[in-house]
């Protein structure tokens, strides 16, 4: 197996540590609705890299800490776009009971979209003259979170006005230095930690893993969450209005990532009330082939979006997004090597 320099880096991190073994092995097979693109589906290119996870074409190797065990998830395509299955392997120390099991596989579902139905969005952009050659290209791609909402956060905020590469850095201090790292079907990957793990840590401790304010945030939101005064499963039943309200009232959280998490986490196809300056010079480039470093006003590629793809423009924003940063990938969209960072 050929790895890339950011795995090659987070292995030689892990090779000194004595990692958890994880030899309890469950497998189910899941059957996402059709279609489904499993590889533009469970690897996004726009994500900065993080030791809790390995992609392979047609596999998948994902940590994931559920009811307060920590499992190792392999997922492994067997099927075709038309008639989608996933083998999945879940790694454990111990065995799993079928209940268990049974809510665990209805996480998995939720959080990676495999319920979801797009016909709806293929019929209406299929024959669009700029999203149509995108969707052929990649249909049955769905977007996906791996995290809870919590984790998904912490993530955000490690994000936050930073480059790429000093995210990664910070990332990878806190998965070792609270999280466990798991070792299961030949990976050794992180897994991230419960909010009771560091809900005593000192911000001073927090300092020292090189976060600098974000210390606080982590802080503030871990206490939110132990509080249980945000619930991620109750939230998932409240309407759109009262799951953002929530959001833009935690701490130290911005609109750019309230609308990420409803569009991830939370599903909402037709989210965009806010672009971030990076993101803005990027849809500059990619809609109207602006320079970059002189991009339309935010306000303004807002009001084309709704006009062109109001009712889903999250998901149509994804399949650009995605697009865009498969060429990248491989060699093309050159221009984004500027803003990216890594």
């Amino acid at each position: 197996m050929v790895y890339t320099a950011e795995e090659r880096y987070h292995i030689s991190q892990n090779m000194s540590l004595n990692p958890l073994l994880l030899s309890k092995v469950s497998i189910k097979k899941l059957h996402p609705t059709s279609p489904f693109h499993f590889d533009a589906t469970f690897y996004k290119p726009d994500h900065f890299p993080t030791p809790d996870n390995i992609w392979r074409p047609g596999i998948r190797w994902q940590t994931m800490r559920w009811a307060g065990i920590p499992l190792g998830l392999k997922f492994e395509n067997k099927g075709t776009l038309e008639k989608p299955e996933i083998c999945l392997f879940i790694f454990a120390t111990q065995p799993l009971n079928e209940t268990y099991l049974a809510d665990l596989i209805n996480e998995i579902r939720y959080r990676y979209s495999l319920d979801q139905d797009l016909t709806s969005f293929y019929r209406r952009f299929s024959s669009d003259e700029q999203l149509g050659p995108v969707i052929s290209r990649w249909r049955g791609m769905r977007d996906l979170n791996c995290s809870s909402l919590y984790e998904y956060l912490m993530i955000a905020i490690v994000l936050q006005n930073a480059t790429v590469r000093r995210s990664v850095s910070m990332m990878s201090n806190l998965l070792q230095k609270y999280g466990d790292l798991l070792e299961f079907d030949g990976q050794r990957l992180q897994c991230f930690w419960e909010p009771e793990t560091i809900a005593t840590v000192t911000e001073s401790d927090l300092r020292t893993l090189k976060v600098g304010y974000r210390a606080k945030t982590i802080r503030r939101l871990t206490e939110t969450f132990v509080s249980d005064k945000v619930n991620e499963q109750r939230l998932r039943h409240e309407a759109y209005e009262i799951q953002r309200r929530v959001l833009l009232d935690l701490y130290g959280i911005g609109p750019a990532s309230v609308g990420y998490i409803l569009s991830a986490v939370f599903h909402h196809v037709d989210e965009l009330q806010h672009i971030s300056p990076w993101e803005q010079k990027i849809y500059s480039k990619l809609f109207f082939g602006c320079d970059p470093q002189e991009p339309i006003p935010a306000k303004d590629l807002i009001i084309y979006l709704t006009d062109l793809y109001g009712g889903y423009r999250a998901i149509a924003i994804h399949y650009f997004w995605e697009d865009l940063f498969w060429k990248w990938k491989n060699g093309e969209a050159e221009w984004l090597n500027d803003l990216i960072k890594l």
